[in-house]
């Protein structure tokens, strides 16, 4: 097998390389940690690379294989995870000031299920910082750069797991969705991402950004990659609370059928006429009509719904978010663990520099403007009342799937923007999630698709989003429209580049 085409195979072409013994884990780690050390400079998308843990992880898989042991569903897949997932023995950063040193002293429950089915762990992606952003430019560690442009975003939060999985530095990499930050970088990236049913996924072990929204997930360049690693990390935990006791299905199983004549047959697909009213990047509009198209000629068939209150989802999911964020960020007080300012004269100040000099600025306007909604006079008028659209909102979204099995929508307005573009224009960066923070509110799950590359080459997204609990119908979907289409299979120049030149940028 040469070197060179190693990182195009899938998951399951990689299982049976490992199988056969064409390929070893050792090999396999190697070959994807080499291309970690090449590119990063280039895409700054790692914050830490555990080369020497990654490399003892894949001599055990190596061993079990050897001697025939039982063997985990991922056993010897390297996986990069998004830096707010705690990680036992590895600092955790959430690409903070705030938790650069820190160190987990356990594994989130989604760091541990993939332990025990086989996983190694790369290392840890950039993010914005808390998770708060859709750019990637708010990062204690710097920027993200899109592999398909250097001089663009690659989205946000996720943004360093999308990055990576676009330039083929991993085969898998997770990441978490609390207003669209799975899908968004995943559109931005030309990969597929998922973002599950709230309470699919555990929680727990992961760094909160707004308790009610976040959720993990996954990124990867193919539905049926994202299929195999859901099966995994899906399914009750004691730890959370929020997490669902509704059982687990085989998605991999799922996707069977994707190549028959017609494997969509039946299927319902809604369409929002909200959604393409105006504000959408013509581009993007015509790449969304031609998957509907593609979906049609699969079998499906297309229905107009209706979601009334869709352009009112940004202003209720950041009034709810940024009041989540500023409980959940008030543990962060220089004391307990994190960023501690030096030389300090009282308590009080303790308090206030540590948190001044650990957060940046992006976390402190969210900070203070969920603090605002909170207090004292405001919080009915704010707070409460989001809540109830909320509830509006997760109404209109039912009503639809009385009618449809799916809605297909625009991941994003635009293609990805240029670097520094927004980073003065908070309104705008906000207004980016239009599309996606309706999903995160009503809890549903959802994946984006790429679906196409713009007139400057730069890849295009839409999504599926599906009733609680029905991944396996959004994977079905997507894994038929990828075995119909070829959008996924496109790399940047720079993934096939060793450590060189961009293609832009």
């Amino acid at each position: 097998m040469s070197d060179e085409s190693i990182h195009e195979l899938s998951l399951g072409e990689l299982r049976s390389a490992l199988d056969s013994a064409e390929l070893s884990a050792a090999a396999l780690t190697s070959h994807y940690l080499d291309r970690i050390e090449a590119l990063n400079p280039l895409l700054n998308c790692v914050i830490t690379l555990c080369r020497e843990s990654a490399f003892s992880e894949a001599e055990a898989a190596d061993k079990r294989r050897a001697g025939g042991a039982k063997l985990g569903a991922l056993d010897g897949i390297p996986l990069l995870h998004k830096d707010l997932f705690c990680t036992d023995g590895t600092r955790t950063t959430c690409g903070s000031r705030m938790l650069s040193e820190w160190v987990a002293p356990y594994d989130a429950t989604v760091v541990a299920k993939l332990r025990q089915a086989g996983a190694i762990m790369l290392g840890k992606t950039n993010m914005d910082e808390f998770a708060m952003g859709s750019s990637n430019e708010h990062s204690y560690f710097g920027l993200v750069r899109n592999p398909w442009d250097l001089g663009k975003v690659p989205g946000g939060s996720s943004g360093g797991s999308a990055a990576a999985i676009a330039a083929r530095l991993a085969p898998l990499a997770t990441g978490t969705d609390t207003g669209g930050s799975i899908r968004q970088p995943a559109a931005f990236c030309g990969v597929t991402g998922i973002k599950p049913t709230y309470g699919r996924v555990s929680r727990f072990g992961m760094v909160a950004f707004a308790s009610s929204l976040d959720q993990g997930g996954l990124m990867a360049p193919r539905a049926a990659d994202l299929a195999a690693a859901l099966s995994i990390i899906a399914g009750a935990d004691p730890h959370d609370s929020t997490c669902s006791n509704e059982p687990v299905d085989d998605y991999s199983e799922a996707l069977a059928g994707a190549t028959a004549q017609l494997p969509l047959k039946g299927l319902k697909v809604g369409l929002v006429p909200q959604h393409f009213d105006t504000g959408l990047d013509p581009a993007i509009d015509d790449a969304v009509q031609r998957a509907k198209k593609t979906l049609l000629e699969l079998g499906a068939v297309a229905e107009e719904v209706n979601l009334e209150r869709s352009a009112l989802t940004v202003p209720t999911y950041y009034v709810i978010a940024l009041a989540e964020c500023s409980s959940n960020l008030s543990r962060y007080d220089g004391v307990r663990f994190g960023h501690r300012a030096k030389d300090v004269g009282s308590l009080d100040e303790l308090y206030e520099r540590s948190r001044a000099e650990g957060f940046g600025a992006e976390v402190k306007r969210r900070i203070m403007l969920g603090t605002y909604t909170l207090s004292a006079g405001y919080y009915d008028a704010y707070y409460k009342k989001a809540q109830q659209l909320r509830r509006l909102i997760t109404d209109d979204f039912k009503q639809a799937f009385h009618q449809v099995d799916v809605i297909l929508a625009p991941t994003t307005p635009t293609p990805p923007f240029n670097l520094a573009e927004r980073l003065d224009d908070p309104v705008t960066m906000y207004l980016g999630d239009i599309y996606t923070c309706g999903v995160n509110l009503a809890g549903l799950p959802a994946i984006n698709i790429p679906v196409g590359h713009n007139g400057d080459g730069l890849p295009l997204g839409a999504q599926l989003i599906g009733s609680h609990f029905s991944e396996s119908t959004l994977l079905r979907t997507a894994h038929a429209f990828q075995c119909a289409t070829h959008w996924h299979q496109a790399v940047p120049a720079v993934a096939s580049s060793r450590a060189g030149t961009a293609p832009r940028g």
